[in-house]
């Protein structure tokens, strides 16, 4: 299978891309921290539905850590990576380097600061800068490699939904898409942190999309107490033995909190287990389901 080419510097990024865009191709970007896995392989078959040539990028970025986080840790095995690329359609690998990204230093450079309605909530409670971090990034991706579409996962709805809100109000000229999350065969949404959990924590940690998937269950049964549902959805998380960091009902547009009235759900949650810190979600809409006869669901 063919490995893709590697640009390495700005200027070989630039080469190519002003190529293409001579001969009037449709350009699609997945952005990447590396560490590939099924779920990054998605990404790059989306792009490649929706433009003529894709481009990965995989870069490390420190502004999304936080101090006592995992950054000098994270799974890197960029040979790797681009040998999981062979076969797929990947017309360019793009690996910048720090320096490249920011050449006056981590804390020399100009931030994107995401709105708090949207940054401060959820995991950036727990995770304070970390979206101005991935805003700040994504921002100087986009304009590198000038993408007509960039795909991000909708395992993590709350920085899809991000990207998507500075996408719009810097006026990226970018279509940003979500690409359904891949799962294992237990239903744990496939991350590159994965690998951090021990062989007894990976049997726990599909029990975090078990409370996902109960929540649902009970708002498609027409279930109205949002906040008991959120209650539970905590304790399904710790009878899994894992501990809860939060687990919210919220609307799916701009996050905000959900009412009993609404349609249309996203419920997001966050565990941890080990080394690990797990997230997923799942949405409901409550007019695509079939009606709940009564007794369905229990």
């Amino acid at each position: 299978m063919r490995r893709p080419p590697v640009a390495a510097t700005l200027a070989a990024l630039r080469e190519q891309i002003d190529a293409w865009r001579r001969d009037g191709l449709r350009i699609g970007f997945a952005p990447t921290m590396g560490g590939l896995h099924e779920g990054h392989l998605d990404l790059v078959r989306a792009a490649a539905r929706r433009a003529d040539r894709v481009v990965v990028s995989i870069f490390v970025n420190p502004l999304q850590f936080g101090p006592t986080e995992d950054f000098a840790t994270y799974p890197r095995d960029l040979d790797g990576d681009i040998e999981r690329l062979a076969g797929e359609s990947c017309d360019l690998v793009f690996t910048p380097d720090e320096h490249m990204m920011y050449p006056r230093g981590r804390t020399d450079t100009t931030r994107v600061e995401p709105p708090p309605g949207l940054a401060s909530i959820l995991c950036g409670a727990a995770r304070p800068g970390h979206f101005a971090g991935v805003a700040t990034v994504v921002a100087r991706l986009f304009n590198l490699v000038a993408p007509d579409v960039a795909v991000f996962g909708e395992k993590d709805f709350q920085q899809l939904t991000v990207i998507r809100r500075m996408a719009t109000d810097l006026a990226f000229d970018v279509e940003v898409a979500g690409v359904p999350t891949r799962r294992e065969a237990d239903g744990l949404a496939m991350s590159s942190r994965n690998r951090y959990l021990a062989p007894e924590e990976r049997s726990r940690a599909s029990g975090l999309y078990a409370a996902l998937q109960a929540a649902g269950t009970a708002l498609a049964a027409g279930e109205e107490d949002l906040v008991a549902i959120q209650h539970a959805g905590m304790e399904n998380i710790r009878s899994a033995g894992m501990e809860p960091e939060y687990f919210e009902v919220r609307r799916p547009e701009g996050l905000e909190q959900s009412l009993a009235a609404d349609r249309r759900f996203v419920i997001l949650a966050a565990a941890r287990l080990g080394r690990a810190r797990l997230i997923d979600n799942v949405t409901v809409e409550l007019d695509a389901l079939p009606p709940v006869e009564p007794g369905e669901a229990e």
